[in-house]
C-alpha cells in the first residue's frame, strides 16, 4: 500500500562496512527529497557512535537491537550491506515487522534462500528490491538500449571481466560468511549478459581455483564461466579476488562491437568504444552517485505503491545461474537450466542521474583491496 503522511521513506542502514561508509550513508544527501536516513545498525559501538555524530542519526544500535530498530516505529525500510550469509535473516526479520527491505547482492547464497525471501515479504505485503546500481546507471543502460537498437546487429557474443586484489582476511575470502570471487563478482557479468541479451541462460560451465594463494581457504579465488543462451548466444566472464584491478565487457554483435570500460565500478567515469564496419566512435559517460539512484528510485517504489525493477525475481534469476556455475565447477561437467521467464529487464527510463561523492574517510572499515 502507499505510504501515507511524509513523502519520504525513513531507511535504516544495516551493516556498516567498507561500501556502507563510503557509498550508502553520503548517498543520502543526493536523495533526500525522497529518502531520509534515520538509524544505523553495526556491531561496532564506535563505529556507530561516530557515524551517528556524523550523519546527525540518534538511532543507532547493535544487531542484537535490531528488532527494537524494526518496530521503532521510525522505520519504513532497511538497507542491508550486510555479508551475503546474512542476507535472508535480515530480509525476513524486517518483513514480519513490516518494513521494506533494499538488499545488496547477491541476493543470497542459494536458491531456497532467495525463495524464501520472496515468500516472507510477499506474506507481509513489503517490497523486496536487489541493489543492482547498474539497473539505474547512464552507461549501462545506454548499452542496453544500444544492443536492442540493431546498430551492432544481432547481439551474439558477450565477454566480461572483473577482478581485484583482495586483502587478506577480508571477509570476502570467507567461506562461512559466503565470500569468494563468484559470490561477490560473479553478479555483475552474469546480470550483464542476462540485461544485454534480454534473455536466460539455458546451460553453464565453469572452472573455479582456489590456487596456492592462503587467503583464500575454501573458497574460489578466480572462477570463469561459460553460459550459453537461446538461439546460439554465448556469454564468458571471469572474476577473481586475485588479480589486478580490471572491471569491463565486450559484446559483439552480426555487425559490429561495443566496448564498456570501467563497466562495473562505482567511482570514476565510464566509456563506451562502438565500432560498426570499421569505424570507432566513443563517448565517455562522466562519474556519478550510483547509490542515490537506487535510494531514490526505491522510495517511489514505496511511496507509490508500485513493484521495483530489479525485484526478488531478478536477484533470484542470478543466484540460480551463480549456483549451476558453482555445481559445474565442483563436478566437471555443465549444468542445464530451465529458463524462467522476466517480464521486465531495465531500461533507459530507469536512468536516474546524480553528481559524483567524495567519499568520507571510514570508520575501522578497510577498502576490500586493502
Amino acid at each position: 500500500m502507499a505510504m501515507s503522511g511524509p513523502r519520504r521513506v525513513r531507511y535504516a542502514v544495516v551493516g556498516a562496512g567498507h561500501i556502507a561508509q563510503t557509498a550508502v550513508l553520503p548517498a543520502f544527501a543526493h536523495a533526500q527529497d525522497t529518502s531520509e536516513l534515520v538509524a544505523i545498525v553495526s556491531s561496532d559501538e564506535a563505529k556507530r557512535r561516530a557515524l551517528g555524530q556524523r550523519y546527525r542519526v540518534s538511532l543507532t544500535a547493535g544487531y542484537e537491537d535490531y528488532e527494537r530498530v524494526l518496530s521503532s516505529g521510525d522505520i519504513d525500510a532497511v538497507y542491508l550491506a550486510l555479508p551475503n550469509h546474512l542476507h535472508r535473516e535480515y530480509t525476513e526479520r524486517a518483513a514480519r515487522q513490516g518494513v521494506h527491505v533494499l538488499c545488496e547482492k547477491p541476493m543470497a547464497a542459494t536458491e531456497g534462500d532467495c525463495q524464501a525471501m520472496l515468500e516472507v515479504c510477499d506474506d507481509n505485503d513489503v517490497k523486496l528490491m536487489i541493489a543492482y546500481r547498474l539497473h539505474f546507471e547512464e552507461a549501462n543502460l545506454r548499452a542496453i538500449e544500444l544492443a536492442s537498437s540493431g546498430r551492432i546487429g544481432d547481439p551474439l557474443l558477450f565477454g566480461g571481466w572483473l577482478t581485484q586484489q583482495v586483502r587478506p582476511g577480508d571477509i570476502r575470502t570467507r567461506e562461512d560468511a559466503g565470500g569468494g570471487a563468484l559470490l561477490d563478482e560473479g553478479p555483475y557479468p552474469v546480470n550483464a549478459a542476462r540485461y544485454l541479451f534480454q534473455d536466460e541462460p539455458i546451460e553453464v560451465t565453469a572452472f573455479a581455483s582456489d590456487g596456492v594463494d592462503p587467503r583464500f581457504q575454501g573458497v574460489d579465488a578466480t572462477t570463469c564461466g561459460l553460459l550459453r543462451f537461446p538461439d546460439g548466444r554465448m556469454a564468458q566472464f571471469c572474476v577473481s579476488q586475485g588479480a589486478a584491478a580490471v572491471s569491463g565487457y565486450r559484446l559483439v554483435g552480426s555487425q559490429g562491437e561495443l566496448v564498456v570500460e570501467n563497466a562495473f565500478d562505482y567511482q570514476g567515469e565510464r566509456k563506451h568504444v562502438l565500432t560498426i564496419d570499421g569505424k570507432r566512435e566513443e563517448r565517455v559517460f562522466p562519474a556519478q552517485d550510483q547509490f542515490a539512484p537506487e535510494l531514490v528510485y526505491f522510495s517511489r517504489c514505496v511511496l507509490d505503491d508500485t513493484d521495483p525493477e530489479p525485484d526478488g525475481c531478478e536477484g533470484l534469476a542470478d543466484v540460480r545461474v551463480l549456483v549451476a556455475l558453482r555445481q559445474s565447477a565442483a563436478s566437471g561437467r555443465t549444468v542445464k537450466l530451465t529458463p524462467v521467464p522476466r517480464s521486465r529487464r531495465p531500461e533507459i527510463s530507469q536512468l536516474i542521474t546524480k553528481p559524483p561523492l567524495d567519499p568520507p574517510p571510514s570508520i575501522h572499515a578497510p577498502p576490500p583491496t586493502g
